[in-house]
C-alpha cells in the first residue's frame, strides 16, 4: 500500500526542487546557454529565449508544479492501491 499523502509530497517535493533549480539557473544567466547546448545536441536550431529571472514567476512556477505533481503522486497511489487489492 502507498500512502497518497507520503506519495504526493515525495513526488511534488521533487518536482519543485528541480524547477527550482531552473529558476536558480534563470536567476544566475545560464538558463540560456543550457538551453542552446540541448538543443544543439539534439541537432535543433535554438528558437527559445529565456526572459529576465522574476521572483514573482519563480514562486508561481514552484508552487504550482508543486501542486501538479502532488496531485498527480496522489492519485496515482490511490488507483494503485486500488488495483493492488484486486
Amino acid at each position: 500500500m502507498i500512502n497518497p499523502i507520503r506519495a504526493g509530497l515525495a513526488f511534488g517535493i521533487f518536482v519543485a526542487l528541480a524547477h527550482a533549480g531552473w529558476s536558480a539557473l534563470v536567476a544566475m544567466h545560464l538558463a540560456q546557454k543550457l538551453v542552446d547546448f540541448i538543443f544543439w545536441a539534439h541537432f535543433i536550431a535554438p528558437v527559445l529565449r529565456v526572459e529576465p529571472f522574476d521572483a514573482m514567476r519563480a514562486g508561481i512556477l514552484i508552487g504550482v508544479t508543486f501542486a501538479v505533481a502532488f496531485a498527480a503522486a496522489a492519485i496515482g497511489s490511490v488507483i494503485w492501491n486500488v488495483f493492488r487489492r484486486s
